[in-house]
């Protein structure tokens, strides 16, 4: 994290910390233990305006689901890191993010004068399929079969046995043997453990000439 919040004792400028942090593809949210906003980059303000996952309600921060929001509140106000900081959400639309919050302590705040009445910092992402590179490493971490990793982004994608069946034309049980590997291989223990497999290995950078 070292690129993003500064070392103890290092010296930065906040326009150049902000400019880094709005050149983030993902959303990035400063939180307080109460749930205050203290800071959005531009990647996390449109999810905002978008009000499909989250929204700013009288300057706090909520998730639209309520299961959701009560666990980033729980997250926000947790006296010292939580064990499962990765909170799965499904837009209105049935478009799937994941959340993963950050701890903050006093020496890893970036700001010495506004932000550091954060406490977590809130990372945001919309799960997508459509970066090969990061399919390419997943299977090869995992040693997945082009089978195997393709019904890994198909459940990411559309969530569901009886929905990944149809998209590929096969019977339920060949998707759900394709799973019971995928398990064995990824040491995952749910479906939903794949949504945060799959957006862990993505890369948090905006491309090269992408208008922000």
């Amino acid at each position: 994290m070292n690129a993003i919040f500064p070392l103890p004792g290092t010296a930065v400028d906040a326009a150049t910390l902000a400019d880094t942090l709005d050149g983030l593809d993902i959303g990035l949210y400063l939180v307080a233990a109460d749930a205050r906003l203290v800071h959005a980059n531009t990647a996390g303000r449109a999810i905002l305006m978008a009000r499909d996952i989250l929204r700013e309600i009288r300057g706090h921060l909520t998730a639209c689901d309520g299961a959701a929001n009560q666990t980033l509140q729980r997250l926000f106000a947790a006296p010292r890191p939580a064990s499962e900081t990765a909170v799965p959400m499904i837009g209105t639309a049935g478009q799937r993010y994941v959340a993963h919050a950050l701890p903050l302590t006093s020496e890893t705040r970036p700001f010495a004068n506004e932000a550091c009445r954060a406490s977590t910092a809130l990372f945001v992402r919309k799960v997508t399929l459509a970066i090969p590179p990061c399919s390419d490493v997943i299977g090869q971490v995992f040693r997945l079969t082009p089978a195997e990793l393709r019904v890994l982004l198909a459940i990411v994608e559309l969530g569901s046995v009886r929905e990944v069946a149809a998209a590929f034309g096969v019977a339920g049980s060949t998707i759900k043997t394709h799973l019971r590997r995928l398990f064995e291989k990824t040491g995952a223990a749910r479906q939903a453990d794949f949504v945060k497999l799959v957006a862990g290995y993505a890369t948090p950078l905006r491309n090269a000439g992408e208008p922000r």
